[in-house]
């Protein structure tokens, strides 16, 4: 028998109550538009890169011919090469002077040199021998098409010949230089690497919660107030962070020597000038993000929503080259990806300012657009 002061028990679970949370829960998922926008446009940019854009066996690798028979016989070899769809001749009959240069700035992939001599010892069995360059500061960019070569050529002498018998593959001789790391170590390409993906990372993310976090924190209107330019207090936000970013290339340059031993070979001027040129650009950007997003929570979706392709576009993960034309195109819009040139030019190759200018300016031209987007966005905030 129930008494006065008995309370009736609630039902564990309401139909009516959990209805009024999903429908306040579906309206503020409408609302934070960019959460939405990222719940859908990451899944969908991840199956469209790995399913078209990423390749890990690369084709269409390209090369200069250095040939200095030009027979029958070289144009077989070259003919064969290029149908195997592992290499494109982009530069054909160049000096070697300039196929040296090609190499060096990271035109070509390869230089193949064909002898004088090489349909002669070709005919008389002589061990013709065959010179292949290869850019191996990434091996794995390289590896699969210098494993084909041997039989792609020596097919290509076969099909010249007049018994049209294959000839033993020991008859013919290839030799391959693997130039700028010739023990194919790949730590020699992910570390280097490495300093830019860290300072992306970093950079980005902490510098576009800046102006995010005065927003939470309720201080953005006394940052207004203060008598300070649009210019002033951005350099105010992200002068510390370059002096963090400083620290970090410190760490990982010091760990690439000590603990890796990964060569450093170019001008240590020049790498601390791209790498300044490099983190400018990443400041920008994540203060350019920090006056489009409105908590720190969409800050970092949109920074991720940047990173993701960057880092799967650029050539740190998989071979640049490997990657179709409009993938390639793509990824031409990261500064990242200009920033792995230049600093694996630097510490493996020893390249100087003529072989990589272009790519400084390329990252100084990033630095430009996004200090105008930034500068033109927080001025609409200042509205």
């Amino acid at each position: 028998m129930a008494t006065p002061g008995d309370q009736p028990v609630a039902s564990w679970l309401s139909t009516q109550r959990l209805s009024a949370v999903l429908a306040k829960e579906f309206i503020q998922m409408r609302r934070d538009r960019v959460t939405f926008a990222m719940m859908l446009g990451v899944p969908l940019m991840q199956l469209i890169l790995f399913g078209y854009a990423i390749n890990n066996d690369p084709r269409g690798l390209p090369a200069a011919l250095v040939d200095n028979s030009r027979d029958h016989y070289s144009r077989a070899v070259v003919a064969a090469m290029e149908t195997s769809g592992y290499y494109r001749f982009v530069e054909i009959a160049a000096t070697a002077a300039a196929a040296e240069d090609l190499l060096a700035r990271g035109g070509v992939a390869f230089v193949v040199t064909i002898p004088s001599d090489f349909g002669k010892r070709v005919d008389r069995n002589q061990h013709p021998q065959l010179l292949v360059e290869a850019d191996a500061s990434d091996p794995a960019a390289s590896s699969n098409a210098i494993g084909a070569l041997n039989n792609i050529v020596t097919r290509a002498l076969a099909r010249q010949r007049s018994s049209h018998v294959v000839p033993d593959s020991s008859e013919l001789e290839i030799v391959v230089h693997r130039r700028y790391n010739p023990e194919g170590i790949s730590q020699y390409n992910i570390v280097p690497g490495l300093l830019g993906v860290i300072l992306q990372m970093t950079m980005v993310m902490m510098t576009s919660m800046a102006l995010t976090r005065e927003s939470e924190r309720g201080t953005m209107e006394n940052l207004l107030a203060m008598p300070a330019t649009p210019t002033e207090i951005m350099l105010g936000k992200i002068l510390p962070y370059l002096v963090v970013g400083a620290v970090q290339v410190v760490v990982v340059l010091g760990a690439a020597r000590l603990l890796f031993s990964v060569p450093f070979l170019g001008s240590l001027t020049l790498l601390l000038t791209g790498v300044l040129i490099f983190v400018l650009s990443l400041v920008m950007l994540g203060y350019a993000i920090s006056t489009v997003a409105r908590t720190q929570m969409q800050a970092m979706q949109l920074t991720f929503f940047f990173f993701l392709p960057s880092l799967l576009l650029s050539g740190f993960m998989f071979p640049y080259r490997g990657m179709p034309a409009w993938a390639q195109v793509l990824g031409e819009f990261f500064p990242l990806t200009h920033f792995l040139r230049v600093i694996r030019a630097l510490m493996l190759k020893g390249s100087h300012w003529h072989t990589i200018h272009g790519e400084m300016w390329v990252l100084v031209a990033f630095v430009i657009a996004f200090t105008g987007l930034a500068l033109v966005r927080f001025r609409n905030t200042l509205d």
